[in-house]
């Protein structure tokens, strides 16, 4: 008899047993999802650009560079790691004049953009008072005019000591060319005579960040003392001269500016300078595509490769059949690739298409809550959707040829004896790499646990990785231990009980093909959910028992400028220490594993004695007392980072990327709540946008006393509202959490419903042989609770494994664990693997009734 192509075999098996490939096309489908998401989130971090606004009608822009960097490796080996800076890095005004001088300049305006507040006091006698709802403005220097769009509607240009107002505040405020009104600056509180009123141009108030819009503008020469930065400007901004080009006045400015270390910008790279957000929005974008991306791939291939596994498997009396009547193996691997090719690459694309909705959804959600700015799109191209269809084809032929290999090559009598009867023991190489990754699992948790902060959360992190990929690759002799151990009550629960422990025990393969997808779901969600609530529980209870002030000030845009000294003048006010919260940079490890981290960083306004009336840091070693210029503290999880104590320098990059070397003077244990760093403010002024301070400690007096400085409230207040700060982190958590859990989740349900659907004939001999519905379905409910058990009790394993040590690392305590949040987990695996195959199994014996 002749037998048909493999490609015939393939479309006659699908085209006649469409539900033995459903599950496999789901699978490979939600693969594709996944990867395709990541994919392009990854491309959109790695091309945003963000289009000038302000800069839009200047070819040429010079600023800072933006970014530190750190160097590892030599030679070959290499690499540049480029960090965002924490706040904006400027340029020296000096070099206005330089690049004023290149050949093809008409002009160089040095561009200043920073808050200014209203007074809060009112303004006094003879002044006007500024009625701007939150009490801040944006500010600019007059000179940014010539490229704004701005111009004057009354009076003149101001010069030191006076203010142009825009006209919607000017005329709120009844103000007038001539009045005085008075501002609050990083100078302090000042009055200024109006020199005249404006008509903001369109490039002045794209990107405002004043409230209502309300801009003023003062001089070139006053503007950077202003903002706190005296010498400095944000950027200078050329303009050409009539028939110059943009590229050739960009040449020659960079001629000009040559060693000066500042960065010529042209077309949307001048987006770069106007917004230095980008930077922090690309690494945000990178760490949800890449990091993120990277596990979801390979938990995604892990479950595809599985259910397309058991696919195959399940028909392993199919093959051995034509082995008998004459198949050579050849045709058999050729007829199992050719499925493989028939559904992979349809799957593949169908799940791309909502893998592209996942992603825009994914990225205005970022938007939305400020990581990524307004102005940067969504980059879709071929690459990540073509990756993520490849990847598909790739995992099912490589999953399809692994399971097809054995029936292909052995005797087709010995074929059709092992379709009958399950294979004790996995494959030798499946068995060493799966034991090989329970070793590297085992020895990263105990790396893990000897490691500290972000170390720790880096060894953790292969820890989750490698226990799956062990429980994934030893999935038959792990479900056989289960089943023997989780079995164990079933004997004592009646006949439907001990018949689903004896199946289980004897079809390990079908049941490790359901318990994969429960453990990784189980593990990402309980890694990444319990690893926020931790976190935010130990920082919670830091700040709480770290803060022993009486009241706490805070305004959403900063405090007046002189909060501290009003403060301090209330009323039994025992001490009242401003606070200033920015990040500074500093790098830990050595050698390849050398990196740049970001440490929250407190500004303190008085002496250490002061401080630690209203803040106890928990010292453990050194004291508060000589904290002051070039004298830090720092937290004890950052010492360990940086292999520092007590009389070290710690070298580290101030806000704005300054080098800086200050001597260590206390190392405490309150870090993550409060602060990893804690310096004077007079270090960071000058480093910072804004010169406000973020919040005032104040121990005594009364709240009625402060609350024309801010919003008062008291410890437990203040660690509510930094919590509510941290909720972007929390967001991403849980969306991640959803999004990986979710999809191992409905990977869990396919497979279940395979597994029940491929097992008609043995429910159906099960019914006549006496058994009742209920019976078996009662059976196979055993069997569903059986695997859920073993699914949690494994994922919750590997997610102990993964946030002990590194909880401990990171807090010095153990992982907080809601019960109301792991039962609802717990629960609702119990419930989908119930529904997954009580549902197909009464379908099923419906039909056969």
């Amino acid at each position: 008899m002749r037998l048909s192509t493999p490609n015939g075999l393939a479309r006659a098996a699908v085209r006649f047993k469409p539900a033995s490939f459903a599950g496999t096309f789901l699978a490979l489908m939600m693969s594709a999802l996944i990867v395709s998401t990541c994919g392009i989130l990854l491309e959109t971090g790695l091309r945003a650009t963000v289009p000038p606004e302000r800069y839009a009608k200047t070819p040429v822009v010079v600023a800072a560079d933006q970014y530190e960097y750190i160097v590892t490796g030599s030679g070959e080996d290499r690499e540049k790691e480029a960090v965002p800076l924490p706040d904006t890095a400027r340029v020296d005004a000096g070099l206005v004049a330089k690049a004023a001088e290149a050949p093809g300049a008409a002009t160089a305006v040095p561009d200043f953009t920073f808050p200014v507040r209203t007074a809060d006091e009112g303004a006094g006698a003879g002044a006007r008072e500024l009625t701007v709802p939150g009490g801040v403005l944006t500010a600019h220097g007059w000179g940014s005019h010539t490229f704004t769009g701005t111009a004057l509607t009354t009076g003149s240009a101001p010069r030191e000591g006076e203010v142009v107002l825009d006209a919607g505040t000017a005329r709120a405020a009844r103000a007038a060319v001539g009045d005085v009104v008075v501002l609050q600056t990083a100078a302090g509180r000042q009055g200024f005579r109006v020199a005249g009123v404006a008509r903001a141009g369109s490039e002045d108030t794209a990107r405002n960040t004043g409230a209502a819009g309300a801009l003023v503008w003062f001089a070139d020469t006053q503007a950077p003392t202003l903002a706190g930065h005296p010498g400095k400007a944000d950027a200078i901004a050329v303009l050409a001269e009539r028939g110059t080009d943009a590229d050739a006045l960009a040449d020659s400015v960079k001629k000009a500016l040559a060693g000066s270390g500042a960065q010529v910008h042209t077309g949307d790279d001048r987006g770069t300078a106007e917004d230095p957000g980008l930077g922090h929005a690309k690494e945000a974008l990178f760490g949800i595509g890449g990091s993120f991306g990277g596990i979801a791939a390979v938990v995604a291939v892990l479950t595809a490769a599985g259910t397309v596994a058991l696919s195959v498997s399940q028909r392993a009396r199919e093959f051995a059949l034509l082995r008998a009547v004459g198949a050579t193996p050849r045709q058999v691997r050729r007829a199992v690739a050719s499925e493989a090719l028939l559904v992979a690459p349809l799957a593949g694309i169908i799940g791309c298409l909502p893998g592209i909705g996942l992603a825009h959804w994914w990225f205005g959600q970022l938007q939305d809550r400020g990581a990524v700015p307004q102005a940067v799109d969504p980059h879709v191209s071929a690459f990540p959707l073509l990756a993520a269809v490849g990847m598909g084809l790739l995992t099912a032929l490589t999953a399809g040829w692994t399971a097809g290999r054995r029936p292909s090559r052995i005797k087709p009598g010995q074929a059709l004896a092992e379709a009958s009867v399950e294979r004790l023991r996995p494959g030798l190489i499946r068995t060493v790499l799966g034991m090989g990754a329970l070793v590297g699992g085992g020895f990263l948790t105990g790396l893990s646990a000897g490691s500290t902060g972000g170390d720790a959360a880096g060894a953790a992190l292969g820890v989750v990785m490698l226990l799956m990929l062990a429980v994934a690759l030893l999935g038959p002799l792990v479900a056989r231990l289960c089943a023997g151990l989780f079995g164990l009550p079933l004997r004592g629960a009646g006949p439907a009980a001990r018949l689903a422990a004896a199946n289980s025990r004897a079809n390990a393969r079908r049941l490790a093909s359901a318990i994969t997808p429960i453990v990784l779901a189980m593990a990402f969600a309980s890694t990444l959910v319990f690893m926020h609530t931790s976190e935010t529980h130990a920082a919670d209870e830091q700040v709480r028992a770290g803060i022993v002030a009486d009241h706490v000030v805070t305004a959403p845009a900063g405090l007046p400028v002189d909060a501290s000294a009003r403060a301090a003048r209330a009323p039994g006010v025992e001490a009242a220490v401003g606070l200033l919260n920015t990040q500074v940079l500093v790098p830990v490890g050595s050698g390849e594993f050398e990196s740049l981290r970001g440490a929250a960083t407190q500004g303190v306004t008085g002496s250490g004695a002061e401080l630690a009336k209203v803040q106890d840091l928990d010292v453990r070693e050194g004291s508060l007392h000589r904290l002051g210029k070039g004298r830090i503290a720092i937290d004890k999880t950052l010492a360990d980072s940086a292999d520092a104590g007590v009389g070290d320098r710690l070298p580290l990059h101030l806000p704005d990327g300054t080098k800086a070397s200050p001597e260590i003077v206390a190392v405490y244990g309150r870090g993550l709540g409060l602060a990893t760093v804690t310096m004077d403010r007079a270090s960071l002024a000058g480093h910072v946008t804004s010169g406000f301070d973020s919040a005032l400690l104040v121990r005594g007096g009364s709240k009625k006393s402060l609350t024309a400085l801010g919003r008062v409230t008291d410890a437990s207040g203040y660690a509510t509202e930094r919590n509510l700060d941290a909720e972007l982190g929390a967001w991403t958590n849980i969306t991640m959490a959803a999004v990986l859990g979710g999809f191992a989740a409905i990977a869990a349900v396919n497979t279940l419903v395979m597994t029940v659907l491929d097992r008609r004939r043995e429910l159906g001999t099960l019914r006549l042989v006496g058994s009742t519905r209920r019976q078996v379905l009662t059976m196979l409910g055993w069997e569903g609770l059986l695997v859920s058990t073993a699914g949690t009790a494994l994922g919750s394993a590997i997610a102990a494994a993964t946030l002990i040590p590194m909880m401990r690392g990171m807090t010095g305590e153990g992982p907080y664990v809601p019960p109301l949040v792991y039962g609802s987990f717990a629960a609702a695996v119990g419930g989908l693997a119930l529904l997954a195959v009580t549902l197909p199994a009464r379908a099923a014996l419906r039909r056969r009734s």
